[in-house]
């Protein structure tokens, strides 16, 4: 299989590939990012040399340069590329409206016109809204986000819809729950608790802390994608969680007791506006079609997570800092010039 990932070189796109790289022996990846302030080819550096794989960075909104890449030959499309932090679309949603939509649309005729196989949508919760005093939400129930990047989201996620609607092209739509692990951006609640925990300073948390969000590690998310990829059934919705409820209060207590630090480094801030209050996803149409299930408990995942930001220090402060980005330039032009992997847009 020659797989086009999309935004690979985030958080989730970024493990997606090494491991799908890792279980598919004989697949090629393709990898398109755009490189903003979220895309960090340090998170690929292990495997920037492997014959299975390559880079173009490419905005997927250039359906010119995107038209490229696909007449090298796509089997299947997995799309992560969206921006996808709320309170930077509360400031501005216009890139939120170009890149998660447009870009969605753009990708989306270039793979009918190309006759991809599978189309993955990577979506999320978000786009469901609060469920508060709710039932959790199937993937029939109605699309209510509260927030410019969750309705941009919810907006590609209907694009999906009428394309397998309208043309039948075999797109499948994916709703994750809040996912957490290694390589992720230290604005996130998560690896932003664990890194300022780390170096003792305050752990901002919104309102009174008691939001709830569903968790899943990273790499069972990767491993109900690749699910997804090989035995969904197009034109269908899956959604996708961990089965670790907890307030966001509850995470950062974790996260504190795991390194040993005081509750006092907390600190309450004034929430955002429209912040929702309750996700929670019912999963069992991909437990009963597709026969996944995660596997790794939230205390077990975050422990290794912990450990991991622990170990890769240099890491967190190379992203805060943006010093990557640099040096990651340079070596993706030099590879360019030499070896003519790499096509920028």
């Amino acid at each position: 299989m020659r797989l086009l990932v999309t935004g690979g070189a985030g958080f989730i796109g970024s493990n997606f590939i090494r491991y799908f790289l890792n279980e598919h022996a004989e697949a090629f990846v393709i990898n398109v990012d755009k490189l903003t302030y979220a895309g960090n080819l340090s998170n690929l550096a292990d495997i920037q040399d492997n014959p299975r794989y390559t880079f173009h960075r490419i905005d997927i909104t250039s359906a010119k340069k995107m038209a490229d890449v696909f007449a090298q030959g796509v089997d299947a499309v997995v799309n992560f590329a969206a921006e996808s932090h709320v309170d930077r679309s509360i400031e501005n949603a216009s890139r939120f409206i170009r890149t998660n939509v447009a870009g969605t649309q753009c990708l989306l005729d270039l793979a009918r016109r190309h006759e991809v196989r599978r189309f993955v949508q990577v979506s999320t919760d978000e786009v469901y809204g609060s469920v508060e005093g709710q039932p959790s939400s199937r993937e029939d129930a109605p699309l209510a986000p509260n927030s410019p990047y969750a309705a941009s989201k919810a907006s590609a996620d209907l694009l999906c819809r009428a394309c397998w609607r309208t043309y039948g092209f075999p797109v499948i739509v994916t709703r994750c729950t809040n996912n957490y692990g290694p390589y992720q951006h230290p604005e996130k609640l998560i690896p932003l608790m664990i890194s300022n925990a780390m170096e003792d300073k305050p752990l901002p948390v919104y309102g009174d802390g008691l939001n709830v969000r569903d968790w899943i590690h990273v790499m069972e998310h990767c491993a109900a994608l690749d699910a997804v990829l090989h035995h969904g059934r197009p034109g269908e919705v899956y959604n996708i969680g961990g089965g670790n409820t907890r307030t966001n209060l509850d995470i950062v207590h974790e996260i504190l007791r795991l390194l040993g630090k005081p509750t006092s480094l907390v600190q309450f801030v004034k929430d955002r506006p429209g912040h929702d209050r309750v996700y929670a996803l019912n999963c069992e149409k991909i437990r009963q079609e597709l026969a996944w299930s995660p596997r790794v408990s939230l205390e077990q995942g975050l422990e290794a997570t912990v450990g991991w930001y622990q170990t890769h220090s240099d890491w967190v402060r190379a992203v805060r800092s943006g010093s990557y980005r640099s040096y990651y330039r340079k070596f993706y032009e030099q590879r360019e010039l030499t070896l003519g992997r790499y096509s920028r847009g």
